[in-house]
């Protein structure tokens, strides 16, 4: 299985979006600064993860939910 993620940092109102198999392993990666485009957001929360059967469908989605369609679609269904 593979997960689409949303991470939210309370201090810089910033979300990040990411894909993994292991959620909370990667969540404690980005808290623990090993990621360098989330280091200086630290801490992060995690708000949002959908799962998928296989790496392709896992990276559409995080495609999508990172573009201007993605977008919209994470205001309307998430209130992000």
């Amino acid at each position: 299985m593979f997960f689409v993620y949303i991470l939210y940092s309370q201090s810089y109102k910033r979300y990040y979006i990411g894909m993994s198999k292991e959620v909370k392993i990667r969540l404690n990666s980005h808290n623990n600064k090993a990621v360098k485009s989330t280091k200086p957001y630290v801490p992060w929360q995690l708000v949002h993860t959908e799962e998928f059967s296989t790496r392709k469908l896992a990276r559409d989605r995080e495609k999508y939910l990172k573009s201007a369609a993605g977008r919209r679609w994470r205001k309307n269904n998430l209130g992000m």
